[in-house]
């Protein structure tokens, strides 16, 4: 069971990018470099905009432009006493090989992907269970990318696998050049560890695959002209029989131009197979299709249900409220029924978890017998397991930390009711636990060492009304005792969106180059994001977009009012649509804060529906080609609300070349135009790593160096 099937896992990818963040601070295809550098054609052109030519990304001028802007904030921050020694720490932890090997189980292999100082590209490799639980396990390598990339002379960037169930003996590996969104798909024998001659493979585009069995893919790619989404994704799935061509396979299902995407799935759950194809209309909402037989059956549900199973139940998570036959349903809900009763019209459902005010919806993870159900009550997490035995479900918790934030998963749900656990905190190293239902012990496999000195550290969690009324939720971290006085060195982050969640995480980067310096890190649980399930982030959407900025701004006044910091020693940090937050407070309460970190940005929401995967986010943002839309965009739009003659905090923009999810032109635009504004702003843009901004570790250490030597010089 899943709810992440891969059109949401996709979808999810914008907002996924802030795990990337906190560790950096701790699909006939065509080439991705000429997909970045066209940018689309409006729908309604921006004359006004003198700063156009800089969306095409990799022309002369706007590279020769890149240069030059990276060269200014270089020299200055390089220069700072900070940058090497934090540099240096940040590479040191990123190259650490006491980090967590996190791991994932196929056939009798745990299997992980591993960079560090000498493997820069990374190593995936396998090992067993018991050499695992090893201090210094002894792994297998698998597949060794920076070989591979010195025979191909390729900058490969690792993008996962797909492996074939239930033999576990071939997958299919993702890689991309230079971390780009666009992959390239090849088939790979886990057995003899070597890419299959003749196999499955797949130029390089943004696309869907998937097993269907051993001699056939499901296949969602760059078919050729009108094959892919105004977003960019596949709106083609096709079965590609292996011996044939990929121009001989069937198409088995065809969305819409203006559909986000179409993809499948297909789910091994206790010895029962379901196959998926979902069609996608809008970021948030999906057709679904199971296949019976050579026919698709299309699923009824409502258009934002997000579609599971667990043995012979469907099971429903909901986005909306819901009437049906008689009952009502709450957004948020965790619904189940036998699939084939659901399938006939029935609605019997029983409720496996209901969300109130304060309670959502983290995950649920199965096991063989069981359903562990994830529960994140004022953003903290609690466990329960559910059982489902002769048509009833019955629940008892499960035991974890009361403090922090634990995810859960398994270890193979066809053989096993073990799973596991992970733990950590703002201050606490990340554990990593191995755990089986009925039984009390849990085994701590593996833990990080500390990173960063946390004993005079505390960790608090605090509330703040924001401009309507509502209770906002944040947390702090900072020294013991901290004195009143507004003058601590404040970093506030924000998310904001797509109902993504921020919870307390240990992050090493963040410790060892804010904390231990005197700074206090503050992580606000803004509307717009999933701490409260679906109505939380419906309450920030589309017109009601402010409502995440006040919420913001909230919690900034509140840390000023509490005498935590002052507008003179607080700054902010977000990337992606986080960065899209980052320059609404520069445009709307510049007087609020003193540094701003913007990281691979949304900023000229006139037209980030025509760049790349843009499209894609109407469902959250609105269509500013719609003019009742735009009327209200346009009052939160950074690029359209920087002035000449008003003053703004610095601010350091950051993004990368070969971003190609947030067009890169948007941090490239705003920063061109506040200097012709006469603004004193910083910019750095990675020619490589995608839209995490980096593509090794290397790279990470330096961008995280350059923001918090920024940070340090502006604020204390």
């Amino acid at each position: 069971m899943n709810f992440q099937t891969p059109f949401i896992a996709q979808r999810l990818t914008l907002a996924m990018t802030v795990a990337t963040f906190e560790l950096a601070l701790s699909y006939t295809a065509f080439s991705a470099e000429s997909a970045i550098s066209q940018p689309a054609a409006s729908k309604a052109e921006t004359p006004d905009d003198p700063y156009r030519w800089l969306e095409d990304v990799t022309a002369e001028k706007s590279l020769s432009w890149v240069k030059a802007q990276n060269g200014v904030s270089t020299k200055e921050l390089e220069a700072s006493t900070d940058f090497e020694p934090t540099r240096k720490r940040l590479l040191s932890i990123l190259d650490s090989k006491e980090r967590i090997p996190y791991v994932a189980k196929h056939g009798g292999f745990y299997y992980n992907f591993w960079r560090d100082e000498n493997n820069p590209r990374g190593l995936w490799r396998r090992t067993t269970l018991d050499e695992y639980r090893k201090p210094e396990p002894s792994w297998e390598i698998v597949l060794d990318l920076d070989k591979l990339g010195a025979v191909e002379k390729e900058n490969w960037v690792w993008k996962g696998y797909k492996v074939l169930r239930p033999t576990h003996d071939r997958c299919v590996v993702l890689i991309s050049r230079g971390g780009a969104d666009a992959t390239v798909v090849r088939e790979f024998d886990l057995t003899t560890k070597t890419f299959v001659a003749g196999g499955f493979e797949l130029p390089e585009a943004k696309m869907d695959v998937e097993w269907r069995n051993r001699d056939t893919l499901y296949v969602g790619t760059d078919f050729g002209p009108g094959s892919l989404t105004t977003s960019g994704y596949p709106r083609l799935i096709k079965e590609w029989k292996r011996g044939t061509r990929l121009a001989e396979a069937k198409t088995v299902m065809e969305g819409q131009s203006t559909d986000v995407a179409v993809s499948a799935s297909v789910v091994h759950d206790h010895g029962r197979l379901y196959e998926f194809i979902e069609r996608a209309p809008t970021f948030f909402t999906t057709e679904t299709h199971v296949r019976r037989g050579d026919r698709w059956t299309k699923i009824e549900k409502p258009a934002d249900a997000e579609v599971s199973t667990f043995e012979d139940q469907i099971v429903l998570r909901l986005r909306s409220d819901w009437e049906v036959s008689g009952k009502s349903y709450l957004a948020g809900a965790l619904l189940a029924a036998n699939f084939e009763d659901y399938l006939s019209g029935q609605r019997a459902f029983s409720i496996l978890f209901e969300p109130t005010d304060r309670k959502s919806l983290a995950g649920a993870t199965p096991t063989k017998n069981f359903l562990i159900v994830n529960e994140l009550e004022n953003v903290r997490n609690k466990l329960y397991v559910l059982r489902h035995e002769n048509g009833r479900w019955t629940r008892t918790p499960l035991d974890a930390p009361a403090f922090g934030s634990v995810s859960i998963s398994q270890v193979d749900a066809d053989e096993s009711d073990d799973y596991f656990m992970t733990f950590t905190d703002f201050l606490t190293p990340s554990s990593l636990y191995f755990g089986t239902i009925g039984k009390s012990d849990r085994e701590k496999l593996k833990s990080l060492p500390a990173f960063f000195k946390a004993e005079s550290l505390e960790i608090s969690q605090h509330e703040v009304t924001s401009k309507d009324g509502v209770k906002v939720p944040y947390f702090q971290v900072s020294r013991k005792g901290l004195e009143a006085d507004g003058r601590a060195p404040t970093l506030l982050y924000g998310y904001g969106g797509f109902e993504i969640s921020m919870l307390p995480s240990y992050s090493s980067s963040v410790g060892s180059a804010w904390l231990e310096r005197g700074g206090v890190y503050v992580l606000a649980n803004i509307r717009g994001g999933g701490e409260f399930g679906p109505k939380w982030h419906e309450a920030a959407r589309k017109q009601h977009r402010q409502r995440a900025y006040d919420d913001f701004i909230a919690v900034a006044e509140n840390l000023i009012a509490r005498k935590v910091t002052s507008s003179q020693h607080l700054g902010i940090q977000g990337g992606s649509n986080g960065g899209l937050l980052m320059g609404v407070m520069v445009a709307q309460r510049p007087d609020l804060f003193k540094a701003v970190v913007c990281q691979v940005p949304l900023l000229d929401m006139r037209r980030y529906n025509q760049l790349l995967a843009g499209a894609s986010w109407m469902d959250e943002f609105g269509d500013p080609d719609k003019s009742e839309d735009w009327a209200y965009i346009r009052k939160f739009s950074p690029y359209h609300n920087v002035t000449q003659g008003k003053k703004y905090p610095r601010i350091l923009f950051t993004t990368s070349t070969r971003d190609d999810r947030v067009h890169p032109g948007h941090a490239r635009k705003m920063v061109a135009k506040m200097k012709e504004q006469g603004h004193n702003v910083l910019y750095y843009e990675n020619i490589e790593g995608g839209h995490g901004g980096a593509a090794n570790n290397k790279q990470s250490a330096y961008m995280s160096a350059l923001a918090y030597t920024f940070l340090l010089k502006e604020l204390r």
